[in-house]
């Protein structure tokens, strides 16, 4: 029997961290792991303009803190472009669920976080996630 690996829906994703060390390793992790960046920021504004040029980003994750603001404010942008959102921070907010297709508690382990964007790009397709890593709150069916 020969398997095939479906093509991922994901491929190209935006980084909005502004702790630089948590920045660096989840690009890194993401790189290591197939996907392409589209592009690491620390802020809304950064974020916001890479949204408005960049027609090939997939999903965003997004801290919520931000120093010139919030991730939500992010997370509205890229719904209006038909992009996912996955909010990565410590305290996800309620009025973030329905801006978002999950949010992954941080601190997590780097499996956490493939996981997470693995069971994102399932539910994109369709499909029921194979497992959602602890931590991670799915929001409702990505479109």
């Amino acid at each position: 029997m020969i398997f095939v690996r479906r093509k991922r829906r994901i491929e190209r994703v935006l980084i909005v961290e502004d702790e630089p060390l948590s920045a660096f390793d989840t690009e890194h992790l993401l790189r290591d792991s197939g996907y392409s960046i589209a592009g690491t920021v620390d802020s809304v504004a950064g974020a916001l303009a890479l949204l408005s040029t960049d027609p090939g980003i997939d999903l965003v994750l997004a801290d919520i803190g931000l120093a010139d603001g919030s991730g939500i404010e992010v997370a509205h942008a890229a719904r209006l472009r038909g992009i996912q959102v996955l909010f990565v921070t410590a305290h996800c907010p309620e009025e973030a669920r329905p801006l978002a297709a999950g949010c992954l508690t941080k601190p997590y382990p780097q499996r956490a976080l493939i996981a997470a964007v693995a069971a994102i790009d399932a539910v994109m397709d369709g499909d029921p996630p194979r497992r959602l890593p602890s931590g991670l709150r799915l929001f409702h069916e990505a479109a």
